[in-house]
């Protein structure tokens, strides 16, 4: 069995280099080897291997020892040497085709990490119960007893009169004048504090009457500047209207003197032009003309043509008598 695989394995890596000539990439090549080993899976035959050379018998604490009188296999050393040979030419082409990692920038080192899996399942399940186990309450423990020393020495005694280990008007002088002594110096520490604090309001109050002058003076101050600030802006604003209407004065008048210029000899020719026109008439002579004389025609032509008929008829009455005339007369 591992013959076999042996067998494809070293055919396939020495034509590994033929093969990547002919399909001309990795990919089809990395394709090639997987038909091949799968091909060669395919061909395996199973054996028992109790037959197999390779099993070696006996224990496998003693050593192997190959006598020395045995001479090697010619054949079995061109095998060795074969298998060698296609196992450095497998080693040569996974290094080659196995993609390597990029060299380290300017400056920087590859570090190693830790990338296999390391953390191990735990898959045995161990069966755990609980047990349980009542015992006796302890006893309470008894109270210590007092711990009183053995007795010994001797027992003396002695008489002591009165007024031998304490004289109190003797003792007490020390005492009364640590006490007036401490009183007095305490007396004078309260004088000499309430002098202080007298002192510390007298500045204070000294203090706070400067500091509200000076209060007073600053807010004077800046409601003189103020007053200043707005007269400023006042006189600006005043200064800066006189300059507007100035301005506009000064537009105005050149306004009007151009305008001026302008209808100088605007205004006679458009009043001529609208006088032609008869947009400027007299009343009176337009009623005079539009009024008067057609009635003053009409008149005058009804007159002359009364006139004309009235010679018409004078003319033919004239003619009939003198016709009249000259025929009654013979001398005519």
């Amino acid at each position: 069995m591992q013959t076999s695989d042996h067998n494809c394995i070293s055919n396939v890596a020495c034509f590994s280099c033929q093969t990547l000539e002919q399909h001309g990439s990795l990919e089809s090549y990395c394709m090639h080897l997987n038909e091949l080993s799968s091909s060669c899976r395919t061909k395996r035959h199973y054996g028992n291997i109790m037959y197999d050379r390779r099993v070696v018998r006996g224990n496998t604490y003693a050593k192997h020892i190959i006598p020395t009188t045995a001479q090697p296999d010619p054949a079995e050393i061109r095998r060795q040497q074969a298998n060698r040979r296609r196992a450095i030419a497998r080693k040569q082409a996974r290094e080659q085709f196995r993609p390597n990692t990029p060299e380290a920038l300017e400056g920087r080192k590859h570090t190693d990490v830790q990338t296999e899996l390391y953390l191990e399942e735990l898959s045995n399940i161990i069966a755990t119960t609980d047990i349980e186990c009542q015992t006796d309450p302890f006893l309470d423990r008894p109270a210590t007893p007092l711990f009183i020393p053995a007795k010994s020495g001797k027992d003396v005694e002695t008489q002591i009169e009165e007024g031998e280990l304490f004289d109190f008007d003797v003792e007490v002088q020390p005492v009364l004048e640590v006490l007036v002594g401490k009183t007095i110096e305490q007396s004078l520490l309260e004088v000499m504090e309430e002098e202080e604090l007298a002192c510390l309001k007298a500045q204070q109050r000294a203090f706070e009457e400067l500091r509200n002058n000076e209060l007073a003076e600053v807010q004077r101050l800046q409601e003189m500047e103020r007053r200043h600030n707005e007269e400023k802006e006042r006189r600006i604003a005043q200064q800066r209207e006189v300059l507007r209407k100035e301005k506009e004065i000064a537009e105005k008048i050149a306004a009007r003197a151009y305008t001026q210029q302008y209808l100088a000899g605007l205004l006679p020719a458009v009043f001529t032009s609208l006088r032609s026109h008869g947009y400027f008439y007299n009343p009176v002579e337009k009623d005079i003309e539009t009024n008067f004389f057609p009635w003053l025609m009409d008149e005058v032509n009804n007159r002359v043509e009364r006139r004309c008929t009235a010679r018409e008829i004078l003319d033919s009455k004239r003619h009939c008598y003198f016709i009249l005339f000259v025929d009654d007369n013979p001398f005519f």
